[in-house]
C-alpha cells in the first residue's frame, strides 16, 4: 500500500506533506509535533474541521474506518465503554471473538467483566481483538505499547507479529519508541515537521542513520542500552 501527497494543511501552513509505502509493517517515527498523530487522523478521516487534507492512495484499496482499516489507540480506555460488558462491545458473531481471545491468550470469562476490571495489558489486548475483528487490510497502532510494563510490551508486540502472519495485514506502526518499532516493523520512516527526513528497511537505517534527528532519537532509546540489529 502506498500514500502518495499526503497533505494537511490550516489555513496557510503546511502541517505534513509526506509520501510513505507500506510493504508489510512500517513504523512511523518521530518527537511528539512532529505529524505522526495528524497522519493517522488523516488516514481515519478523523481531522478537525478546520484542517484541509489531500490524500492518494493506491487505486485497489479504499480506505474505510472499520472495513479496510482499523485503529489501536494509545490508551485502550479510549476505545471501549466502561459500563458495558466487554462481550456487548464486540459487533461480530460469537466464534470470531472466541478465535481472536485464543489467539491474544485471553481467558473466556473475561467477556463477561468490565473494561475497570481488566489490567492495562488485558484491555490492550481486548482493544487489539476489536480492531481485528472485521479482518481489516490495515491496521493502524498508536504508540499501543507505552503505558505498558516492559515485560507486556514485549508480550504486545510478539501478538502483533504472530496475528499479521495469521490474519495478512498490514501494519503502520506510529510511534517515538524505537525499540518497539525494530521488533515490530521491517520498515522505517523517520518523521520531523511534518515531513520525511528519512526512509528505508528498519535494520540498514538503524545501522547506519543519515540523519543527526534521526541519531539523536536513536542515541534517546537506546541509551545506556546495547542491542541488536
Amino acid at each position: 500500500m502506498q500514500v502518495k501527497h499526503l497533505k494537511i494543511t490550516l489555513k496557510d501552513k503546511t502541517l505534513v506533506d509526506i509520501n510513505f509505502k507500506i510493504n508489510s509493517s512500517l513504523a512511523l517515527v518521530g518527537q511528539s509535533g512532529s505529524g505522526k498523530s495528524l497522519t493517522l487522523k488523516a488516514l481515519l478521516g478523523m481531522l478537525p474541521q478546520e484542517m484541509h487534507c489531500k490524500l492518494e492512495v493506491d487505486a485497489n484499496f479504499q480506505l474505510e474506518a472499520g472495513k479496510t482499516i482499523a485503529f489501536v489507540p494509545q490508551n485502550p480506555f479510549t476505545a471501549l465503554s466502561p459500563l458495558t460488558k466487554i462481550k456487548k462491545q464486540f459487533f461480530v458473531d460469537e466464534e470470531r471473538v472466541k478465535e481472536l481471545f485464543q489467539e491474544l491468550g485471553l481467558t473466556p470469562d473475561l467477556q463477561e467483566r468490565f473494561p475497570p476490571e481488566l489490567s492495562g495489558g488485558q484491555l490492550q489486548r481486548v482493544v487489539i481483538a476489536m480492531a481485528l475483528s472485521n479482518k481489516p487490510k490495515l491496521l493502524l497502532l498508536d504508540e499501543p505499547t507505552t503505558a505498558l510494563d516492559p515485560d507486556m510490551r514485549v508480550v504486545i508486540i510478539d501478538l502483533l507479529k504472530k496475528l499479521q502472519k495469521k490474519e495478512a495485514f498490514k501494519m503502520l506502526f506510529v510511534t517515538h519508541d524505537i525499540i518497539s518499532a525494530q521488533n515490530l516493523c521491517e520498515d522505517i520512516c523517520v518523521i520531523r515537521q511534518g515531513e520525511v527526513i528519512e526512509a528505508g528497511q528498519m535494520h540498514k537505517l538503524l545501522s547506519a542513520p543519515s540523519q543527526e534527528y534521526t541519531k539523536t532519537l536513536i542515541n534517546a532509546n537506546f541509551a545506556n542500552r546495547k542491542f541488536r540489529i
